[in-house]
């Protein structure tokens, strides 16, 4: 088979929860001939066993794989790949920050489901029947909270009028969370802006003075993980710039 310079290795679950390691051809791009292996299960041992009976000369001719941060993904590609650059995948990078958000909003819901609990039990105590306050939109509290979920994934740009409404009550009522949500789409827009990686290099540096300043755990963990990962993520860069000088 055909493995091509660029692959891609990941994990996915196809049924019941069951995981499995999947190596494409990206310059497939979806097309017929993209999937390269399917192997059940994420752990080393398994998926090398397999991959390692692609012919070395095929294994050798790959020039870039782009993988997530997953320890067990970046071992399977220097065994099986060792002469390819790795290049940790912009999404997964992405997907961090983004559950930084969610975990932030998480927290908020659970301590405003919190002070409800005490409110009920106030007013049955006292004989009444709660009431649960409702913003301009007509969510409560926690309503505000969880069906903030989906917004926080997407650009403003894209958020429905409701969506938008929703955003203003929830920044207005949380302004950490508002902090974190920007936090989070200037990284994307790192990825969507630098063509060259000595600019994405400055950008990057600007982005965790930013996250420094901020104080949130959540993001702090965010930053740990880009800076362990940091030659796999620039490589995403260094390709562009690459791209760029041929184009010029």
């Amino acid at each position: 088979k055909n493995i091509g310079p660029y692959v891609g290795i990941d994990e996915v679950s196809l049924s019941q929860g069951e995981l499995y390691t999947i190596l494409i051809n990206k310059e497939k791009r979806g097309r017929s001939g993209s999937i390269i292996a399917i192997i059940k299960g994420t752990d080393v041992r398994t998926v090398t066993s397999v991959l390692l009976k692609l012919s070395r000369r095929r294994r050798f001719q790959v020039r870039e794989i782009t993988l997530d941060m997953a320890p067990n993904m970046e071992q399977t590609a220097r065994i099986c790949f060792p002469a390819a650059r790795r290049v940790t995948d912009r999404f997964h990078v992405q997907k961090l920050a983004y559950e930084a958000v969610q975990e932030m909003r998480v927290k908020a819901r659970w301590e405003a489901l919190d002070e409800e609990s005490i409110q009920m039990a106030h007013a049955r105590a006292c004989g009444k029947i709660y009431h649960a306050p409702l913003f301009e939109n007509g969510d409560s509290r926690k309503q505000l909270l969880a069906r903030s979920i989906y917004l926080l994934y997407k650009k403003e740009s894209l958020w429905t009028e409701s969506q938008r409404t929703r955003a203003g009550i929830l920044f207005r009522e949380y302004p950490n969370i508002k902090k974190a949500y920007y936090l989070s789409m200037r990284l994307g827009l790192i990825y969507h802006q630098c063509k060259h990686k000595d600019t994405a290099l400055t950008r990057l540096a600007r982005w965790y003075d930013e996250v420094d300043r901020s104080g949130f755990l959540a993001f702090g963990r965010v930053a740990r993980s880009i800076q362990t990962h940091y030659l796999e993520i620039i490589n995403f860069f260094e390709k562009r710039s690459t791209n760029a000088a041929s184009e010029s």
